[in-house]
């Protein structure tokens, strides 16, 4: 390529519109990075090899599982018997005195959707509880006469005491399940109406029933 050919192509416009830069310039700035990069790598190594490239940095990943994401959600205490999918299981869903502030006119308790397990009437009850600890197991102390039933959807167990049940002391609804084949974390949320004029039922909170492949 002779000396014509190349000054003519240094002038000749880019693809951008803009023209491009001598060849000179280009060829200087390659001697200048070179440069540069050798002084790094000379300065590296008079360090020592105790120092090492800095890596790029970041914080690990965080995942924080929440099954409610409302201020309002309240954990309430509960114990099953057998928390593995499919196993038959007691459930022993407790309301503590500090989880109630009036007394109880009915008590209806909601169950997702994707719940399959089998709950049947005829095995709940309303309980005075006990609730269990180191030394002592979460019981039924005493069954308290009340009217249970399963909503229209199966979605909805309602329980109606024959008097209102006090705010005083440790209830509970015992009840033997089979467990769904699913494996996963179940939200059953606790509604109760209290005893006056307008039949309005509030929430009193929630548990959050872990089934697992294997159980107990």
């Amino acid at each position: 390529m002779g000396p014509f050919l190349c000054a003519e192509m240094s002038r000749r416009p880019s693809l951008f519109g803009r023209t491009s830069r001598p060849l000179g310039l280009v060829a200087a700035a390659t001697s200048l990075v070179a440069g540069l990069g050798a002084a790094a790598l000379t300065t590296l190594a008079t360090l020592g090899p105790d120092v090492a490239p800095v890596r790029a940095q970041g914080t690990p990943g965080l995942l924080e599982f929440r099954w409610d994401n409302g201020g309002d959600y309240r954990k309430l205490y509960y114990f099953v018997t057998d928390s593995g999918r499919l196993k038959r299981s007691e459930y022993y869903l407790i309301l503590r005195p500090k989880d109630r502030k009036t007394a109880i006119l009915k008590l209806s308790i909601t169950i997702p959707d994707y719940f399959d397990g089998t709950i049947d009437p005829k095995f709940i009850k309303l309980c005075k509880m006990s609730e269990g600890g180191m030394l002592s197991r979460t019981q039924c102390n005493e069954q308290i006469p009340a009217t249970i039933s399963m909503a229209p959807d199966g979605r909805t167990i309602e329980v109606f005491p024959d008097t209102p049940v006090s705010d005083k002391g440790t209830i509970g609804v015992y009840m033997i399940v089979f467990n769904p084949f699913n494996v996963g974390m179940f939200q059953f949320n606790a509604l109760a109406q209290a005893p006056g004029d307008v039949p309005v039922a509030g929430y009193l909170g929630s548990w959050l029933i872990e089934i697992s492949p294997s159980g107990n």
